[in-house]
C-alpha cells in the first residue's frame, strides 16, 4: 500500500493510525479556540483532527496543549557556536521544528563548501533545516573574506530540495546603486523568495529595495520602522538574538490583525542564552507577558512563518500537513514536554539515530604573526572617530572623541572607556591589520579576541594592552579559532571553534559552560556587556549603521565608504 493510500485509510479511521495523541487540547490558529481532540498521525503527516481515533501507538496528552511546531524564520546556525547536529539537539526539544538558516558565516570562510555542508547536514537532523543561499559573500567590497560567491555560483543550487531562495540581501546600497553583482543575483532569483536586510532604510529608497523583489526583512528596530515596512509589503520578522534584541520595541505591532504578516526569528543566539532564557519559546512567553494576544504570537511562530516562506506543508495542526507539534503545559509558559518533528518524537533516541556529516574548513585561521606594535594607531589629528556601542543593538553610534597622540600613537584610554579595536585578516589573503577605537565595553585591562567576526570572520580584538592583544591573536591561531580572554600575558579563558573558526565540535553543554567561564573572565577585565563576544563580532559588519571597522579600516556605513 502506498503512503498516500495509508494516509487516506488512517484519516478515515478504516485502519489504526500509526500514532495518536489523545486527550490534549489543540490550539486552533484559525479560530483561536482550544479544542479537546485526538490528533492522528501517519508517518510524517497529520491525517486526523477534531475526531476520535485509535492508533497502533497512543500517547495520553490529557491536561496539555498541542500547538504547531515553531519556525525560526532567519538565523545563522554557526552563531550558536555548535554544529547543526548539536543545534538540533539543543533547540528542537524546545518546540522549534523548522529552522530557515543562512549559512553565510561559514560561506564567508570557505565558500560553497560551507553551504554544501549545511545542505548535507540538514538531511540528517531531526528538525527540518531549510537553507537560504548566502547572497552577500562578502557583504561588501570594504572587507576581505575567505571566499567570494557570485550569481553563477549560487544559481546551480537554487533547485536543491532544501533551498528556499536567496538569503538576506545585506548590501542594500548595492541594490539601490544597481551594482552589477547585486543585479545579477537579484535577476537569477527573480520570482523566488529573497530575504531582506535593510536597517533604517525608509521612504523612496525602501520602495526601490522592495521593488527589487525583496519579500521579508528582520532589521526593524522600532515599531515605526516596522510599520512602514509592513505597509510596503514586507513580511517583518521580529528578532530576539543574543545581541540584537528588538522584541520589546516591536511587541506593540503584533496583534491578531497584523499577525499574518509577522514572524519570529533569532538571527544569532548562543547556547548559554538558550539555556538561561530559551529560543523561540522564550520569545513566545515574553511577548504574551507583554500583552500580545496568544493567537497572534503563536500564528507568528508557525502559520504566518510558513506562509511567508512558502512552506505550505506546515504551520497548522491539520490533516495533510507535517506532523510538527509541540506539546506544552500552557500557552503562557510555552514549556514543551514533548515535540514531534515530521512525526518523530524529538528525544535522545531520535538524536542518537541520526546520520552524520563530516565537518569542513578545519585549520582555517591563517593570520599573520603579530607583535604589540601591530596595534598602534598612528595619527596627528586629535579629533578621532570612535565606534559607540548601543547595548542590545548591532547598530552603533558614530562618535567623535579628542584623543591626543603620544609618540605617534593614539593610545587606549580605559578611564574614558576608549579602548583599542583591531581587525586582523585571517584567511591568508593579504595580512591586513586595521585599528581604531570603540566605546562601550568598559574594559580596563587585558584583551579579548574572536574569529567570529561578521561577516568576513577575520580576527576582531579589543584591548587596553597591546601585548595582551598580540597574545590573544596568536592563541586563536593555535586553537583553530574561537574566543579568548587574556590579561597580563596569561590566557584566562577560551573556547575553541575549529570548524571554520565558527563552530565547536563539542556538545552544546560544553560550549555553554565555556561561555560562562568566558563571560566571567571578561568581567574581571571590567567588561560590562552581557554578551561581549557577539557584540564584538558585529562591530566589523559594514552594512549596519553607523560606524564599523574591517581589515581595510574604519567604515562610515552611512556614506558607505572607508574613512
Amino acid at each position: 500500500m502506498t503512503d498516500l493510500a495509508r494516509r487516506i485509510d488512517q484519516g478515515r479511521g478504516a485502519s489504526p493510525a500509526d500514532l495518536v495523541l489523545k486527550g490534549g487540547r489543540v490550539f486552533d490558529l484559525i479560530t483561536g479556540e482550544l479544542v479537546e481532540m485526538d490528533v492522528a498521525i501517519c508517518g510524517d503527516r497529520i491525517v486526523g483532527t477534531f475526531e476520535r481515533y485509535e492508533g497502533l501507538r497512543e500517547i495520553d496528552c490529557t491536561g496539555r496543549i498541542l500547538v504547531p511546531g515553531f519556525i525560526d524564520t532567519h538565523l545563522h546556525i554557526e552563531s550558536s557556536l555548535v554544529t547543526p547536529f548539536e543545534f538540533d539537539r539543543c533547540v528542537t526539544p524546545r518546540g522549534v521544528t523548522t529552522a530557515i538558516c543562512d549559512p553565510h558565516e561559514i560561506a564567508n570562510v570557505c565558500g560553497l563548501e560551507g553551504i554544501r555542508y549545511f545542505l548535507d547536514a540538514s538531511a540528517q537532523t531531526v528538525m527540518d533545516i531549510r537553507v537560504n543561499l548566502s547572497s552577500c559573500v562578502p557583504s561588501t567590497h570594504m572587507e576581505t573574506a575567505g571566499a567570494e560567491l557570485g550569481a553563477e555560483d549560487l544559481a546551480p543550487l537554487a533547485d536543491h530540495p532544501r533551498v528556499i531562495g536567496l538569503a538576506e540581501f545585506m548590501n542594500f546600497p548595492g541594490v539601490l546603486m544597481k551594482d552589477p553583482g547585486c543585479m545579477a543575483k537579484l535577476e537569477a532569483f527573480a520570482g523566488r523568495h529573497i530575504d531582506g536586510h535593510a536597517p533604517l532604510l525608509r521612504g523612496r529608497d525602501l520602495n526601490a529595495y522592495v521593488a527589487a523583489g525583496i519579500r521579508t526583512e528582520h532589521e526593524a528596530t522600532t515599531a515605526e520602522e516596522a510599520r512602514e515596512k509592513l505597509r510596503k509589503g514586507l513580511r517583518v520578522l521580529i528578532r530576539e538574538g543574543s545581541v540584537s534584541k528588538d522584541m520589546e520595541a516591536l511587541a506593540e505591532i503584533l496583534t491578531e490583525r497584523t499577525s499574518p504578516y509577522l514572524c519570529l526569528c533569532t538571527d544569532d543566539r548562543n547556547p548559554l542564552d538558550i539555556e538561561e532564557h530559551g529560543h523561540l519559546d522564550y520569545m513566545i512567553r515574553t511577548l504574551i507577558a507583554r500583552g500580545c494576544p496568544p493567537l497572534a504570537v503563536y500564528r507568528a511562530a508557525s502559520l504566518s512563518a510558513a506562509e511567508a516562506f512558502g512552506l505550505k506543508d506546515r504551520g497548522l495542526i491539520a490533516p495533510g500537513l507535517r506532523a510538527d507539534i509541540a506539546v506544552i503545559d500552557s500557552l503562557e509558559s510555552c514549556k514543551a514536554s514533548m515535540v514531534l518533528s515530521g512525526g518523530v518524537i524529538a528525544d535522545e533516541e531520535a538524536f542518537a539515530a541520526r546520520g552524520t556529516t563530516a565537518p569542513v574548513a578545519r585549520n582555517s585561521v591563517r593570520a599573520p604573526a603579530v607583535d604589540a606594535s601591530a596595534f598602534r594607531h598612528p595619527g596627528n589629528i586629535v579629533e578621532t572617530p570612535v565606534i559607540g556601542i548601543l547595548p542590545g543593538k548591532i547598530i552603533t553610534e558614530h562618535l567623535t572623541e579628542s584623543i591626543a597622540p603620544t609618540e605617534g600613537d593614539k593610545r587606549p584610554d580605559p578611564a574614558r572607556d576608549l579602548i583599542r579595536i583591531a581587525v586582523v585578516e585571517r584567511h591568508g589573503r593579504n595580512g591586513n591589520i586595521a585599528t581604531g577605537f570603540v566605546k562601550g565595553f568598559g574594559l580596563k585591562r587585558g584583551a579579548i579576541a574572536s574569529t567570529v567576526c561578521h561577516d568576513h570572520h577575520n580576527i576582531a580584538a579589543v584591548g587596553a594592552d597591546y601585548e595582551d592583544m598580540a597574545l590573544a591573536v596568536a592563541r586563536l591561531g593555535e586553537i583553530e579559532g574561537g574566543f579568548v580572554v587574556v590579561a597580563e600575558g596569561e590566557v584566562l579563558a577560551e573556547l575553541a571553534l575549529p570548524v571554520a573558526g565558527l563552530m565547536s565540535l563539542e556538545p552544546f553543554e560544553e560550549v555553554r559552560d565555556r561561555l560562562i567561564a568566558l563571560r566571567a573572565a571578561a568581567r574581571t577585565l571590567g567588561v560590562t556587556l552581557e554578551e561581549p563576544f557577539l557584540q564584538l563580532a558585529f562591530l566589523a559588519l559594514p552594512v549596519i549603521p553607523h560606524l564599523k571597522i574591517t581589515d581595510r579600516g574604519m567604515v562610515d556605513v552611512d556614506a558607505f565608504a572607508l574613512i
